[in-house]
């Protein structure tokens, strides 16, 4: 089959990218106390070199003493991090690629303790780490308006950095996935109760971004239904309910919605064939990213175990795309072991991929 679909460029008013390949963020931790150094901006630089046509980084942590559970992840607002990814821009874009920053704090992901400030007492919407284990305080609205704040200034040093767009990490069961789910959200203020009032910490966060970068930056919001508490969870069981949730986001400011699965090709809702991106595109009529497994025969659970992960075929892949199910697609272990990955599918022989493990993590290659 032609990967014709993978090739073709993107465009929207706000961002252009020579073909509909993502590289997806994925943590590494190699940015002793919070600062990407020049191996983090070789790592990019070798996937803007593969022909990536946008780099999603790694989560890059707001400045909250609370967003982050290890110093080692890079931060965004200290000086000396914000030079470090000026150097990654600069890396990425000499190879002629695209880049931006995942925007991200890990709310109850970080035990107290943790992190670079573990005095600081962790930050949850209703002071739980899983549903029923209380393990704090719930965040007042004078914290709230200060992780809101801090988002803001983090778009603020995107848009200063040159980064061609940035990404707000909303999925996985960290902070902003937090409010949207009623496992961990139980408030009874304008921040809880509806799917709408649960999405109101996102929205602010959207404007708060908004009003620093301007109406012509790309701004992408990162979903997902699983939680990394709980795989099975949901935010939204039909169509309907994922409207409830994602329209207050988007109406917010959001460009580009990317729709975390762990497979896929897994159809979303019953009745339809549609995944996670196709459904959320479907409603909103905006552009999505899918991700989830992509050109890999074991979904990230298996090999974060340990497991190995061998090559997929694509095929299925490149029919949802000609079908225009979604716009972009995310690839992310299989560009950890294939840093040319979309040159070697060009060659139209998945098989000759590098297999992926966990043993791979272990250095920034």
């Amino acid at each position: 089959m032609s990967i014709d679909a993978l090739l073709r460029p993107f465009s929207t008013p706000k961002l252009t990218l020579k073909n509909r390949l993502v590289m997806a963020p994925m943590t590494r931790q190699f940015s002793p106390n919070g600062v990407p150094g020049a191996n983090v901006a070789e790592y990019y630089r070798r996937r803007a070199e593969g022909d990536v046509g946008l780099i999603i980084t790694e989560g890059t942590t707001v400045g909250h003493k609370a967003a982050s559970f290890d110093a080692a992840i890079p931060n965004f607002y200290t000086d000396e991090a914000l030079a470090g990814w000026a150097e990654v821009v600069k890396a990425v874009h000499a190879q002629g690629g695209k880049i931006a920053p995942q925007l991200w704090h890990v709310g109850c992901a970080r035990k107290p303790g943790s992190g670079p400030f573990p005095d600081y007492p962790s930050a949850t919407p209703s002071g739980y780490a899983l549903p029923g284990k209380k393990v704090g305080e719930p965040l007042t609205t004078a914290e709230i308006d200060e992780i809101v704040k801090a988002f803001g200034e983090a778009g603020r040093n995107a848009k200063t950095l040159g980064f061609d767009a940035l990404e707000i990490h909303g999925a996985h069961g960290y902070m902003i996935d937090d409010f949207l789910w009623e496992g961990l959200n139980t408030r009874d203020d304008k921040y809880g109760g509806s799917r709408s009032k649960r999405s109101q910490f996102a929205v602010e966060i959207v404007q708060a971004i908004r009003s620093e970068v301007g109406e012509d930056f790309p701004i992408i919001f990162r979903f997902s239904q699983w939680k990394q508490q709980n795989y099975d969870a949901r935010l939204a069981t039909t169509p309907d309910e994922l409207m409830e949730v994602l329209a207050p986001i988007s109406d917010a400011g959001v460009d580009i919605f990317h729709c975390s699965q762990r497979r896929f090709w897994e159809p979303e809702f019953e009745g339809s064939d549609l995944n996670l991106a196709g459904w959320t595109r479907k409603l909103l009529d905006k552009p999505t990213i899918t991700v989830g497994s992509v050109s890999l025969n074991e979904e990230f659970i298996t090999t974060f175990m340990g497991g190995e992960a061998g090559s997929a075929d694509i095929g299925e892949l490149l029919q949802r795309m000609e079908a225009d199910e979604f716009d972009l697609v995310a690839v992310g272990r299989a560009l950890i072991a294939n840093p040319d990955w979309l040159k070697q599918v060009q060659q139209g022989d998945v098989s000759s991929l590098k297999t992926y493990d966990k043993s791979l993590l272990a250095a920034l290659a």
